[in-house]
This record gives structure tokens, C-alpha cells and sequence, in this order.
């Protein structure tokens, strides 16, 4: 079982989580770029570039089924039209699961988008979109994932703005049995991703760059096949809070206070898209 610099194994109760604080080396692969991601400070940093030629990723050595998932990004300045930021998490196969963050850039001064989508089983088109309430260029901030057996929370800097729950009860697939990694990567996608393909990208203002930190993960790796993670009740230990953590009142109040004030696209409101019906989730979320 690989561990990176500082991470704890917890044993509790049959349960083991690894729980690491990120040194990229340790923890990522670069995996496309030539030369385009870099790994900086001594594993402290990593950073993502983009030109005309190329854009760049990585991917986690891990594969986690169940986690709670912290990375910090500062991302592309200026005028970033028609850049994706993407961050996500990601099996394999034709019927995969997903759990995306991207980040739409945009014309200097105009906010980024970020945009939100669960798949399961092979099915998305489940995008919520947001704009943030700060500048995600001028400094990093924190993108969360916590992805248990009953929902799937997605927050910025500790504020849940978005809750996916598990409603497999009502026919809707949910992820929890594909293992996933973390991917993230700094592409050109100027045909769709800044107002509908009509801003390009300014090419003379590349390279373009997206910088990582801090990353995070409390979570069940997959090993050949098994889990790190025993099958006991999860409830069992303080430890492993965030296999059942749930939105408090608190969270459910600043949960609203997003999606009222920020929230520019849900599909579960568009019924042009859908003229046979809301999806299945939409009726209870």
C-alpha cells in the first residue's frame, strides 16, 4: 500500500483509510504535455500549461472508491476564453462513472464558470453550472468532493454548493461500485466553453497556466481488486466520519445561499431540454 510524505493508515474497526496530504510526486502522474505539467517545490506544486501546440494533465496513482477529496487551485488569469480547467474524478469503460469539476474561462473581467456534472453508469447530462463569489485567479482555493454511499457533495472552500444523492431507490443509478481516479487537465475547448464557442482563444496571451496545491484525500483506495476499506459499519468510528457525513443545517442553509445567488444553469429546471420530463432525480432533490 503506496503512501505519500505525511500520509496516517487508520485502522479502525476493520476500516482502513488512507488519509494523505499530497506531495505531487508521490501521489500524481503526469500523464500528457511534453513538458507542459511540472511538479515544483519539492512536490509542493504542480502546475499545468497550455499553447497552441498542447495542453497538459495528470492523474492520481490511487484509485479510490469512496473519498472525501480536497485540492486547492489558482486558476488561469486574464483573459482565459475558451480554456477548460478540468478536475475530476473518473473510472473506465463504456458505462463509467464521473464527478466533474470544470472551470470555463473567460474574457478578462467577465466571471469563470464553473460547471458541475455527475455521471453514472455512462450517464451525465447532469450539469449544474455557478459563478464563484470571489476572483479563482487571484489567489488558490479549495474544491471539495466528498463521495460516500449516500451522496456525492461538491463545496468550494467548505461551502457545499451542490448535493447529489443517492436515490437508487427510485431507479436512478448512482456511483459505488467502479473505482475512480483523479484526473485534471488545461485544454483548449474554445468550440463550446466560452458563450457557446463564439470567444476564441487569444493565443498571444499564451501560455496559459493553472497552478495546484494542498491536495487532500481521506479515502478507500482500490488495490488488484479490494478495497482499503473493510465492510464493517462505517458509523463505527470517528475516523471515518465522512463515509456517512451528511449536510448540517448549517451546510443545507449555505448550500441554498449558493445555488440562490450563483447558480446560472440546473437541468433539473430545464424542461425545454427535457420535453418528456424532468429526470427522475429532479422531482425529489
Amino acid at each position: 500500500m503506496a503512501f505519500s510524505r505525511v500520509a496516517l493508515l487508520i485502522c479502525t474497526v476493520g476500516y482502513f483509510v488512507i488519509a494523505s496530504a499530497g506531495n505531487f510526486h508521490q501521489d500524481f502522474d503526469i500523464t500528457w504535455g511534453d513538458g507542459r505539467a511540472k511538479i515544483l517545490n519539492n512536490g509542493e506544486l504542480l502546475t499545468l500549461s497550455l499553447d497552441k501546440a498542447s495542453g497538459s494533465g495528470f492523474q492520481s496513482k490511487n484509485e479510490y472508491l469512496f473519498g472525501k477529496i480536497d485540492m486547492q487551485l489558482k486558476l488561469v488569469p486574464g483573459n482565459s476564453a475558451g480554456t477548460v480547467t478540468a478536475y475530476y474524478l473518473s473510472s473506465k469503460g463504456a458505462t463509467w462513472d464521473e464527478i466533474d469539476f470544470e472551470f470555463l474561462g473567460n474574457l478578462s473581467g467577465d466571471p469563470y464558470i464553473l460547471h458541475t456534472n455527475v455521471f453514472s453508469q455512462g450517464k451525465g447530462n447532469r450539469e449544474q453550472q455557478f459563478y464563484l463569489w470571489f476572483d479563482p485567479t487571484a489567489d488558490f482555493h479549495t474544491y471539495s468532493i466528498l463521495w460516500n454511499p449516500q451522496r456525492i457533495v461538491f463545496s468550494v472552500d467548505g461551502s457545499p454548493i451542490r448535493e447529489f444523492k443517492n436515490m437508487e431507490s427510485k431507479g436512478v443509478p448512482f456511483p459505488k461500485n467502479q473505482a475512480m481516479r483523479i484526473y485534471s487537465s488545461l485544454w483548449n475547448a474554445d468550440d463550446w466553453a466560452t458563450r457557446g464557442g463564439l470567444v476564441k482563444t487569444d493565443w498571444t496571451q499564451a501560455p496559459f497556466t493553472a497552478s495546484y496545491r494542498n491536495f487532500n484525500a481521506n479515502a478507500c483506495t482500490m488495490s488488484s481488486g479490494t478495497s482499503s476499506c473493510g465492510s464493517n459499519n462505517p458509523s463505527s468510528s470517528n475516523n471515518n466520519v465522512w463515509l456517512s457525513e451528511e449536510l448540517d443545517s448549517t451546510d443545507q442553509e449555505r448550500l441554498k445561499w449558493v445555488q440562490k445567488n450563483y447558480m446560472i444553469y440546473n437541468y433539473c429546471s430545464d424542461t425545454q431540454r427535457f420535453p418528456q420530463g424532468l429526470p427522475s432525480e429532479c422531482n425529489t432533490a
